[in-house]
């Protein structure tokens, strides 16, 4: 995969948590909350798996993770 491909994912990620820790904030008083606390939950689990999906797919693009560099093989 490309480079920005990774950097969407990531950005995704991000804006996903953000999305979830801004519903998780508090509840003004005499108002109810407008989302139930597993999907706040789940909102900012998924988003910083994301997250880290795009930074582990980013290292391996870039060759920071020796596991995942592609290195030339010399059959000589």
């Amino acid at each position: 995969m490309n480079r920005m491909v990774w950097i969407g994912i990531l950005a995704w990620g991000i804006i996903v948590t953000l999305f979830g820790f801004s519903a998780a904030g508090p509840v003004a008083a005499g108002s109810s909350a407008t989302m139930q606390a597993q999907d706040v939950v789940f909102l900012i689990a998924g988003g910083l798996v994301a997250c880290l999906i795009g930074l582990v797919g980013m290292a391996g693009v870039l060759g920071w993770l020796p596991a995942l560099r592609n290195e030339q093989k010399s059959y000589s």
